[in-house]
């Protein structure tokens, strides 16, 4: 299983107070004998339309002087 992010539960606050209900922390999906993991899984309800949404969600931070090397390290 990854390691959280440094912003995983600032993200995960700021999602339950817009209404999105965390269902999975983290998202696991199978594909093709692989073992993914997303960093959260969430669904909204919405009851005008009867239906839910759902969403996945990456967090990555950019937290070292170099934008560039980040960015390729979250890849």
């Amino acid at each position: 299983m990854p390691a959280k992010d440094l912003f995983h539960d600032t993200v995960k606050i700021a999602l339950q107070k817009e209404g999105w209900l965390i269902t999975d922390d983290p998202l696991h999906l199978k594909y093709g004998g692989l073992n993914l993991y997303v960093d959260l899984g969430a669904e909204k309800i919405l009851a005008a339309e009867k239906a839910g949404q759902k969403i996945a969600v990456e967090i990555k931070s950019f937290a070292q002087l170099s934008p560039t090397n980040e960015f390729h390290k979250a890849l």
